[in-house]
């Protein structure tokens, strides 16, 4: 926490994410530093268009189909803004800012700063600099300036934190250009990364994702190889932490003592993303995956002998460059040998300055359509089968705010039970209003129905002995990150803040992942 004056009020913000967890993660320091500098939330209903908004900041994705053009398309329905506000200041970050560089200000002069992914903190300088000399700042570093996570922070949720461990990426993958835009990996130090998951948990957080690029060669720069297994078992004695979880690993990379330290860990959850990319040996050698399918499904083999609960999702390419219906195939099979409980699939387009792009044999569109329809289903069907092995099971759901689209209307709070599934859940018709669970308070329930991509839980309704603590149709226990939620809500504390930022009113509205893109199956 800060232990100097909160800066004078300077305005309101908005910041908007596009992309992975790690803009997601990025955007929790921009808001940080936004506070820290004395801006504040805008209102939920401010609508920058109008001129409603005194900054707004816009953290991009270079990744996703088509980024470019919907950010321009965004910072062109702004210009109204700026001519009702002549003071609103426009902001891009991230990677397609690292990409694209001036090139933002040519297309787009009313925008005010242009910053990269290795100086976000520099953020509020430049803003006072592009304020003080009348004219856009444009300021792209091609290495890490200072490690983000030493930055203020104004975290999402009072509940659940991400913590960085490393950042940037040292593979090579043809259809990727992150690496070009965060650098080579850089690792944080052990005792920093622990030190930050206590001082999360101390804010509140129950639940804590480890992130990076690729988490499972943290400590290569060190020197430690076993470094990340060891990091998983350190985590397990945190008191207060009751949930870690970790995004992405690398199947090149995954390793034995991981799966053991995960087994042997009670607050590693029984959850595990392993990107496959596509089930063809040839497809991943042209996409440099310096794994094939044999070892690929070794390691869930090894997970589940390990952790038989757990539950494995994916990432999947269609369409990669060369892809022949035989290498589709390969895919197919592998997905249907692996049992994911969900994948996220995409069709694959060309991404300008990665090694694909200029690859000989560009599958055309309808067929990486059809291919693509061909995967959803068959997942689809696989999620369901694997969902409805879960009808009657009693979960443990750490309640979510906003993860529920239609819960106003069916009258069920949503979370994600220990594995990640969503779980849509009923409350008892006779429970107390100040019995309510809040977001971060943990409910278990029994599972009563499964659709594909989520379960749900009316055990609560059922007829029969009233209910009892601990009773597995329906209990709840309130919990800290509850009590943080609720203090927030009502202004009595920060409760979202940690590192080196200073409390402040809550945020108005979470970030978004920003990923409307996505078919999840």
């Amino acid at each position: 926490m800060s232990l100097t004056a909160p800066a004078p009020q300077r305005g309101t913000y908005q910041v908007r994410t596009f992309g992975c967890q790690m803009n997601v993660h990025d955007s929790e320091r921009l808001t940080g530093m936004l506070e820290d500098s004395g801006y504040s939330a805008a209102p939920k209903d401010a609508d920058p268009r109008r001129g409603e908004v005194d900054v707004i900041v816009f953290n991009t994705c270079a990744v996703r189909e088509n980024a470019d053009n919907k950010l321009y398309g965004t910072l062109g329905g702004l210009r109204p803004g700026k001519d009702a506000n002549p003071g609103m200041q426009i902001a891009v970050g991230g990677c397609l800012a690292q990409k694209d560089r001036a090139a933002i200000v040519e297309r787009a002069p009313w925008v005010d700063v242009v910053f990269g992914t290795h100086n976000i903190g520099s953020l509020p300088v430049l803003l006072d600099r592009a304020r003080h000399n009348a004219e856009a700042q444009v300021e792209i570093l091609e290495s890490l300036d200072v490690f983000p996570s030493t930055l203020p922070t104004r975290r999402e949720s009072a509940y659940a934190a991400w913590v960085s461990i490393s950042v940037g990426c040292n593979n090579t993958c043809t259809f990727c250009i992150v690496p070009s835009l965060r650098g080579k990996e850089k690792d944080r130090r052990p005792g920093d990364v622990l030190a930050e998951v206590r001082d999360v948990v101390d804010s509140g957080a129950i639940e804590v994702t480890l992130l990076g690029q690729n988490v499972n060669s943290y400590g290569v720069e060190f020197g430690d190889r076993g470094a990340f297994a060891k990091l998983l078992r350190a985590c397990g004695d945190v008191e207060g932490l009751e949930r870690v979880r970790f995004t992405s690993p690398h199947p090149a990379m995954f390793t034995d003592d991981v799966i053991d330290a995960m087994a042997e860990t009670d607050n590693v959850m029984p959850q595990l993303h392993m990107p496959l990319q596509s089930g063809s040996d040839d497809v991943l050698r042209r996409m440099k995956r310096s794994y094939r399918s044999k070892k690929f499904l070794g390691i869930l083999d090894r997970v589940r002998e390990r952790i038989p609960e757990a539950a494995i999702t994916t990432d999947i390419i269609v369409g990669f460059p060369g892809e022949t219906e035989d290498d589709f195939q390969r895919t197919l099979e592998v997905v249907e040998a692996s049992r994911f409980s969900s994948a996220f699939t995409f069709q694959y387009s060309i991404r300008p300055g990665t090694p694909a792009a200029t690859m000989e044999d560009q599958v055309p569109k309808e067929v990486v359509q059809e291919r693509f329809e061909r995967l959803v289903a068959l997942q689809d069907r696989i999620a369901h089968e694997e969902n409805l092995a879960q009808e009657g099971r009693s979960v443990e759901i750490l309640v979510a705010e906003g993860e529920g689209d239609r819960d106003a209307e069916t009258r069920r709070l949503s979370g994600r039970a220990r594995d990640h599934r969503l779980v849509h859940f009923s409350l008892p018709a006779d429970l107390p209003e100040v019995q309510r669970p809040r977001p971060g308070d943990l409910v278990t329930a029994t599972v009563t129905h499964a659709a594909p991509h989520y379960l749900i839980a009316d055990s609560a309704l059922e007829a029969g002995a009233p209910l009892r603590a601990g009773d597995p149709r329906f209990s709840v226990r309130r919990t800290r990150s509850g009590d943080a939620w609720e203090a927030g809500v009502q202004g009595l504390d920060a409760g979202g803040s940690c590192g080196t930022g200073h409390g402040g009113a809550t945020p108005a509205g979470p970030v978004t992942l920003g990923m409307p893109s996505l078919r999840r199956g």
